[in-house]
């Protein structure tokens, strides 16, 4: 899959990468323009992405503190968080002792 490069972008799949959710993750240019190329996981040929929620919008920032960050889907899914470390998984932003912007849970 190829979207137009930004930092927030690789750096979001560089976080799912990191949890199993992307097999590759490569910078390119075509036409001059950067691209962000991102290879899904699939299991059994099914791809082990089946549904994102996006959580805050342009409208509507929502934002967790440490204690409000829980598990999703009982472990099977993953919260992805903007932290002032970066962007984060709630697992690694729960041992980080670190809140922030919730963007998208994914599972």
């Amino acid at each position: 899959m190829a979207m137009p490069y930004s930092k927030m972008k690789h750096a979001i799949a560089e976080c799912l990468k990191k949890e199993g959710y992307v097999s590759s993750i490569s910078k390119k240019v075509k036409k001059d323009q950067p691209v962000l190329e991102v290879g899904l996981v699939y299991a059994d040929k099914k791809p082990k992405i089946t549904e994102v929620e996006r959580i805050s919008k342009q409208s509507r920032r929502v934002y967790f503190g440490v204690k409000d960050i829980h598990r999703v889907r009982n472990g099977a899914g993953l919260l992805v968080l903007s932290t002032p470390k970066g962007i984060l998984s709630g697992k690694d932003a729960r041992t980080g002792q670190v809140g922030g912007e919730a963007l998208f849970i994914i599972w």
